[in-house]
């Protein structure tokens, strides 16, 4: 038997740090957004006994190296169910180290896929649970559609839809080590917070352009992506309502109410970048083919 889920990446509309915690880790508040750019993970059953992970993109590891291979580990150790052996195939599009949660998708996608193959009955609660092992993002992106995630980013809110229109994805050559930006975060002077209350307050009454004029992204304070200045400025000329960098970068992206400007920017920027990406909101974090 096998499934495939198309695995949805994400955007954040508003990503604040909070603090650093005794443990470690970072309070975080997000405004988190699916969007259709998406891989699709295929998990087929065999008699093994064991895991396989497999994917054609040479840049991303297999077997136990990839993020999926401990999601398909820890829904056998939470459900208690007997492993007949299961094999994880990804078709990669979503870009990797973009913060655009392409490897959460993945684990969220393979974990999804095992609940239809071995545990329908699963309820939500123990989807998160399972996810929230794996690592932050992925509850979110076994959920999706748009959600405040809160504490680590395992804290999660439904939010009423918000009609983004057209989103154009940059991700440019640039890498940021995700672990190198919080270190950057708690070793910055001074933060500027983020109107949270204000954006929140305009998702809830259906005001678009107050969400519009309150996207934005605390990393962008303190970490450089030589590219986003280009990328931005392309975005504004073709009258994108706003423009923003999504997780610790480097990605941009921008969300446009016209279609045609969205079209018209698409085609700018693939002069210029090799992974632009045009792309709709969508309502869940998986799909089940």
């Amino acid at each position: 038997m096998e499934i495939k889920v198309n695995a949805f990446a994400k955007i954040n509309l508003m990503l604040d740090i909070l603090r650093t915690m005794e443990n470690g880790f970072h309070e975080l508040f997000m405004l988190m957004q699916s969007v259709s750019l998406c891989d699709t993970v295929t998990v087929e059953t065999n008699k093994s006994k064991s895991i396989c992970v497999l994917c054609g993109n040479p840049d991303i590891p297999t077997g136990k190296g990839n993020i999926a291979y401990k999601a398909a580990e820890e829904f056998f150790n939470y459900t208690k169910l007997l492993n007949p052996g299961v094999c994880v195939s990804i078709e990669k599009h979503i870009p990797h180290a973009a913060g655009l949660a392409g490897g959460s998708a993945d684990a969220a996608g393979t974990i999804v896929a095992l609940k239809e193959l071995f545990c329908p009955q699963l309820c939500d609660r123990d989807l998160v649970s399972i996810c929230a092992r794996v690592g932050s993002d992925v509850p979110f992106c076994a959920l999706g559609g748009t959600m405040l995630a809160q504490y680590t980013g395992t804290v999660l809110s439904y939010l009423p839809d918000i009609p983004l229109g057209k989103i154009i994805i940059v991700k440019p050559e640039s890498f940021v080590s995700t672990g190198e930006a919080y270190k950057a975060f708690d070793s910055a002077e001074r933060i500027r917070h983020l109107d949270r209350a204000g954006i929140l307050d305009a998702v809830m009454k259906g005001d678009s352009s107050g969400v519009y004029s309150r996207v934005d992204n605390v990393f962008e304070q303190f970490i450089d992506v030589p590219e986003r200045i280009a990328i931005k400025s392309a975005m504004r000329k073709h009258k994108a309502t706003c423009c923003c960098m999504s997780g610790s970068g480097p990605s941009v992206f921008g969300i446009f109410e016209d279609e045609k400007n969205a079209e018209n920017c698409f085609e700018e920027l693939k002069k210029d970048f090799r992974q632009v990406f045009l792309c709709n909101a969508v309502r869940s974090g998986t799909e089940v083919l």
